[in-house]
């Protein structure tokens, strides 16, 4: 594991994730090789629609333009400071406009280890 990090916003990248139309992407920055408990990074979604169940706890964090998350029973729009919660198995789409996020997840090692339900 590593010691103290600091990730300046102006070096960030973003991988493409989903599909046209609209942009989505992911900066993984906290993962495995930094911690052995969570994960962290950015994210950014501008006039796209990314379906997904969450396999893991996730908190977001707005921190740029608007957030909108299509739930099963409700949508949630959430602009700059605001924080949201989802917990493990949860279903949604991620939408926004010129949305940018900070994200938490745990386990940080979501994608081979999934926790038992409890």
């Amino acid at each position: 594991m590593t010691g103290v990090l600091h990730f300046k916003r102006k070096n960030v990248t973003f991988d493409p994730i989903g599909n046209p139309p609209g942009k989505a992407g992911l900066a993984a920055q906290v993962g495995p090789a930094q911690s052995r408990t969570m994960g962290a990074g950015l994210c950014m979604f501008d006039g796209c629609s990314i379906e997904w169940t969450v396999i893991y706890d996730e908190m977001l964090v707005v921190l740029e333009g608007r957030l909108r998350l299509v739930l099963r029973d409700r949508t949630i729009e959430a602009g700059p400071g605001d924080v949201i919660w989802l917990p493990e198995n949860t279903w949604m789409k991620y939408e926004g406009e010129k949305a940018v996020c900070c994200y938490a997840v745990y386990p940080v090692d979501w994608q081979t280890t999934r926790r038992p339900k409890t």
